[in-house]
Parts: C-alpha cells; structure tokens; sequence
C-alpha cells in the first residue's frame, strides 16, 4: 500500500502535485489527520482521488459504491464530485476508523449524501442484490480486503449499470505482483485477479499506474 503514486522520486511527485493538486481545504485536514494514524499507508494519493473525482464526473455518475472507507477521504472526494442529489453506498467493518470519516463528512456538508453500512461488505453487496439494485450504480471504487477482491468484483459488476466504472485499488500491491519470489497469499491473490480482468470480455479494462495502481473497468 501506497499513498503517493509508485516509482517517482520525490521532486517529481512534487512537482506533479505543485501544477495539478486542486485539494479543498477539507480533504486535506482529513489527509493530514489520517498521515498522524498507525494505518496512515490504506490513505489513498491526494492525486488518485482528484483522478477519481474526474472519472465521477465525466461520466455522470449519481450513485456510487465503494468498498473499504478507513477515514473517509475516498468517500468525501466522490461525494464532493457528486451532484447535489447524489449518492454513496459506502461498506466498512471499522465503526473507529469510520467515525472519523463521519466527522468530516459533516463538517463538508456531504453526509446527507454518503449511506454508511457497518458490516461485512459482501453481506451489504449481497443485500442490494436481493432488493433490487442490480444496475442501479454508475460507478465503484474497490478498496478493501484483497483476499475478497474477486467477490466484490463480480458482485459490484452485477450492481453496476451497462457502460459504468468499476476503480480498484492496489492492483499493483507496491510492486509486489511483479516480483516471482513474492508468494504470500495476499500477492498471489492480486496477481490472479489481474489475470483474470485481463482477459474479462464482458469490461473494456485499463490498469492506471496511479497511486498503488488502479484497475478501471467499463462495464460493457
């Protein structure tokens, strides 16, 4: 995990951010609280979230999902991105790390817009299945237990309209994937479904190395 973008020393990426980073003021006191956190590196790239927010918008989206909310700060961007009647369907198990994405999304003006469900996330995804909100979403954001990605994949895939995006996180694991003597069970649980969106007919796919890598799937 990764919260800059892979593989640029440090004048570059800073740089890139010095001409390209337009981070509301609230986003960022969420990102330098989160930086104080023991589990600072789940925080997404200030740069992969500005890129998410883009997505959001050039295709119109109105109701999202997103898998794996730590502190908020993927919800909060997608959420500002969002018309004023937007939605987010957000999933996490952490009522601690969640409460303190509560408290910004308060203070942004956005929590009217973000449905938090504590609980497992396939169960949540397996519930809007049974009610009825099978293509319903315009966009997901895939980001949490990687040992799940698969299921959440298909699952996000069902819930997800004809020519909406599915993002997932971490696909590129801080270079891990590509190293053959990595065999750790996380590593080579990314690696197959890498494999697998690969040669995945029913998604147009791109892999953005942007933050830890980010899979973009159409869902054709």
């Amino acid at each position: 995990m990764t919260n800059q973008t892979l593989g640029l020393e440090p004048n570059l990426y800073n740089y890139l951010l010095s001409v390209s980073l337009r981070e509301p003021e609230i986003l960022t006191q969420l990102r330098q609280e989160t930086a104080q956190h023991p589990m600072a590196m789940m925080q997404i790239a200030p740069e992969q979230g500005q890129f998410m927010a883009l997505l959001v918008q050039l295709i119109g989206a109105q109701k999202t999902l997103e898998l794996g909310v730590f502190t908020g700060y993927s919800t909060l961007i997608v959420a500002l991105a969002l018309p004023s009647d937007g939605k987010v369907v957000a999933c996490d198990v952490s009522e601690e790390f969640t409460a303190i994405a509560r408290r910004y999304w308060q203070q942004a003006g956005v929590a009217d817009k973000i449905d938090l469900h504590i609980a497992p996330a396939l169960e949540t995804l397996d519930n809007l299945l049974a009610t009825g909100e099978a293509e319903t979403f315009d966009f997901a954001f895939i980001d949490a237990d990687k040992s799940n990605y698969d299921a959440y994949y298909e699952r996000s895939l069902q819930l997800i309209r004809p020519g909406g995006l599915i993002a997932i996180d971490n696909v590129l694991w801080s270079g891990r994937v590509a190293d053959a003597q990595v065999k750790d069970n996380r590593t080579r649980k990314i690696r197959a479904f890498n494999e697998k969106l690969h040669q995945d007919q029913r998604i147009t796919l791109s892999l953005v190395p942007i933050g830890d890598g980010l899979t973009l799937a159409r869902k054709n």
